[in-house]
């Protein structure tokens, strides 16, 4: 009978056991209770992005640049002698064709001098001889020998009035002559330096752009540029390009020339160059933050079916925070703009769309 009992209660404890198992859920891998779309929604990645949609862009190229005067000249003598005269004052404006600096010209006056006086000897020299020539009293040949004497006297005479010349130095052209290398007295050459004279009643902006928009400037087109120190923008337009691309820079020089109200801008200032080009009407804008630079270009994630692509971009315009897509996006794609250094081709992602 005992045996019989325990039979029972072993039969018991089996059928109990079996009902609990059956009754209990089944415990998820990892610990977690959650099910498995919720496990995937977990994982993905939650990101900002934007829909690209087309933008109008003032069309413009930055550059950086130096200002140049209108016109400047080293002032040097042609001649070697010393100084005698200086008529100009440090950092004065002066006129053109005024006289600047004088060397010593005593010799070669004495030497004109000379020439002045042989001149009038075979001027009446010619005169007497042309009247005997027409009565025949002398030979064509002693003629034309007074005459070759009297044209060699005359050039000789030219040659010293421009060796005179030479021993002034004038001012080429209405501007501000700087700081002075010389005194009265020194000796000079025409290596010596004795000062630099400008013209900066308008200034030169020399700068250069990348080839890609060699065909879209043009002579006339408006810049703006900016002085450090300065605080204000000033505006001008190009009058000279290059005709060529710099091969060690990919870049094309341009030039250009604007008023310098009250000498306010100083040649040899670092400029800061805006060049204005056509306005695009209809530009994919994207933030400069969103570009990845790669070797041999630049690359973004966009959102396609809830997964992160990589898709290489040709860039355009720089603005200020915003570079412009030539290639590689189209309207209505879904950018991302955060979360980048996390992301990997294919990788799932929850994207939030800025406003």
């Amino acid at each position: 009978m005992k045996v019989i009992i325990g039979a029972v209660v072993v039969v018991l404890a089996v059928v109990v056991l079996a009902l609990t198992r059956t009754s209990s859920p089944e415990p998820q891998r990892g610990g977690g209770g959650s099910r498995p779309a919720d496990r995937g929604a977990a994982m993905r990645l939650p990101v900002d992005g934007i829909v690209l949609q087309p933008q109008v862009l003032d069309n413009k190229v930055y550059s950086t640049g130096n200002i140049m005067a209108a016109e400047e000249v080293e002032l040097r003598s042609e001649v070697s002698g010393k100084i005698t005269q200086i008529s100009f004052r440090e950092g004065s404006h002066v006129a053109k064709g005024d006289l600047l600096v004088k060397i010593n010209d005593s010799e070669l006056r004495a030497q004109l001098q000379r020439a002045m006086s042989q001149k009038t000897l075979v001027e009446e020299k010619e005169f007497r001889q042309r009247k005997l020539r027409e009565i025949n009293a002398i030979s064509q040949e002693q003629y034309d020998e007074t005459r070759t004497a009297l044209a060699a006297v005359t050039a000789d005479m030219s040659l010293l009035k421009a060796q005179l010349l030479k021993t002034e130095i004038r001012a080429p052209f209405e501007g501000i002559v700087g700081l002075r290398f010389v005194s009265e007295g020194s000796y000079v050459t025409p290596t010596t330096l004795v000062a630099r004279m400008q013209d900066i009643r308008s200034v030169k902006i020399d700068f250069a752009i990348p080839e890609k928009y060699a065909s879209k400037v043009a002579k006339g087109n408006n810049v703006r540029f900016s002085v450090e120190g300065l605080g204000e923008q000033f505006t001008g337009h190009i009058y000279a390009i290059e005709p060529k691309i710099d091969p060690s820079t990919r870049t094309l020089r341009l030039r250009a020339t604007a008023v310098n109200q009250k000498e306010r801008i100083l040649p040899g200032s670092f400029t800061k160059v805006e060049v204005l080009l056509n306005e695009e009407k209809s530009a994919l804008l994207v933030p400069t933050h969103a570009l990845i630079p790669e070797l041999g270009g630049q690359t973004v994630f966009v959102s396609r079916g809830g997964l992160a692509h990589v898709v290489k971009v040709e860039t355009g315009i720089r603005t200020e925070g915003m570079v412009q897509i030539l290639g590689g996006l189209q309207p209505l794609d879904t950018l991302i703009t955060t979360g980048l250094l996390q992301l990997r081709h294919g990788s799932p992602v929850t994207v939030r769309l800025e406003d």
